[in-house]
């Protein structure tokens, strides 16, 4: 019984990653499926490959899988669920992200999601900003109904280690985050406080963004986003403008900053549109453009004279920061082998309570059947008090003595 619950147990978790370790963060865009057409999409790819649970995580640099299947999944069947998302991809596109795809199987795959969401594996080490991306992305994908038991306890797991890692690690110390950097290389161009700000998009990453510019002194802001409650929400807090994205080609305040990041599969500012907002301004301007894939388009940055600050460049800077923290990594992984002992534990148990769920169900069976079948004639012969009187015997042993043979065996199973 042992064995056969162990095989279950320690095969399942296939995770497949697309990082800034072997892909350029505009390569990795390509895998963005916009927030809007995620539930059709994944629910879709789920049925087709009748895969048990799934998880999918999307950052500013980097792309992953989480999936739960008993079967192994080779590399071509992956690439047949990428083409299944991305009927666009022409076969070399399909051969260069089967061939660059990080894969991690079962415990191995839960290092490496620890290891993401302790920011070790991230573009910028120390990120506290990844933790809250991978708990949003399996929020979302709980409520789609995409995932189950194996991947909640996983990232419950994950989680729960990575707190404690930036609770007893330096490794987030003065944290230079995507944001930071962002800020940083802005603060050195001697920008007016009082510049012209276009906040293009609500999210996470340009709320960030704008209120730090907003604790640095900065005043002027005009938040445009897809939907416009949400630009409200941003606007009031930075005490700005609020505006559809649908009215972005008729703003005509000019702008001297813009800060870009949204959840388009496509770049949003073309030179036409870029143009129309200079309103006449030939004056060199700032965009930085946070999104995967950019929202700027390539042709604006050679038309029109501006400072572009893109994902790029801010990838370049913050690898100066692995020498930094490498210190602390060691620290940090010493906590994470320790995690995945405790995963292996804890998977464990989890497998051994499911394969005995079946056993108080069988106890009810056995003791119907004894007073139905086996012992009917005798029971026939009571009178009512003592049928009364048997059935409360029966029902006490079912109900206190069922968990002392559970416990033993659960006890019994988890040593071997």
């Amino acid at each position: 019984m042992y064995s056969k619950i162990r095989e279950k147990r320690v095969k399942g978790i296939h995770i497949f990653a697309f990082t800034h370790r072997q892909l350029e963060v505009n390569q990795i865009g390509r895998l963005h499926i916009a927030p809007d057409h995620q539930k059709e999409k994944l629910t879709l790819l789920k049925e087709k490959f009748q895969l048990d649970e799934l998880m999918y995580v999307s950052t500013c640099n980097r792309v992953e899988f989480i999936i739960s299947k008993k079967e192994e999944i080779e590399i071509p069947e992956f690439q047949q669920y990428l083409q299944f998302l991305f009927p666009d991809f022409d076969q070399d596109q399909i051969n260069l992200f089967g061939h660059q795809v990080e894969r991690y199987r079962d415990f191995h795959g839960v290092e490496h999601l620890i290891k993401v969401t302790s920011s070790i594996d991230s573009m910028v080490i120390g990120e506290r900003e990844i933790i809250t991306q991978i708990r949003k992305s399996f929020d979302i994908c709980k409520e789609y109904n995409l995932t189950g038991d194996s991947i909640r306890l996983m990232i419950r797991h994950t989680i729960e280690t990575a707190k404690r890692i930036y609770t007893q690690t330096n490794i987030a110390h003065s944290p230079v985050s995507v944001v930071s950097l962002a800020y940083h290389t802005l603060r050195v161009k001697d920008i007016p406080l009082d510049a012209r700000i276009l906040i293009i998009g609500a999210g996470v990453t340009n709320t960030n963004m704008s209120r730090f510019l907003k604790k640095h002194g900065f005043t002027n802001f005009s938040v445009f986003n897809r939907t416009l409650s949400k630009a409200q929400l941003l606007a009031q807090q930075l005490n700005g403008e609020a505006f559809s994205l649908n009215e972005l080609p008729l703003y005509k305040k000019g702008f001297d900053i813009i800060i870009t990041c949204t959840g388009s599969d496509s770049s949003i500012i073309s030179p036409a549109l870029y143009e129309h907002l200079l309103q006449g301004d030939t004056d060199s301007k700032v965009v930085i453009d946070l999104a995967i894939p950019s929202d700027l388009h390539p042709q604006v940055t050679q038309d029109f004279p501006l400072d572009y600050i893109s994902i790029d460049y801010l990838q370049k800077i913050s690898s100066k920061n692995l020498e930094k923290r490498a210190r602390e990594i060691i620290h940090v992984e010493t906590i994470v082998e320790e995690a995945v002992g405790v995963f292996k534990l804890l998977a464990h148990e989890r497998e051994v309570e499911r394969a005995m769920r079946i056993v108080p169900e069988t106890v009810k069976e056995i003791k119907a059947t004894a007073i139905k079948h086996v012992f009917a004639k005798e029971m026939e012969s009571l009178d009512d008090q003592s049928k009364e009187t048997v059935e409360k015997i029966i029902a006490y042993f079912e109900k206190k003595y069922m968990s002392v043979p559970m416990k033993m065996a659960k006890e019994i199973l988890l040593k071997r």
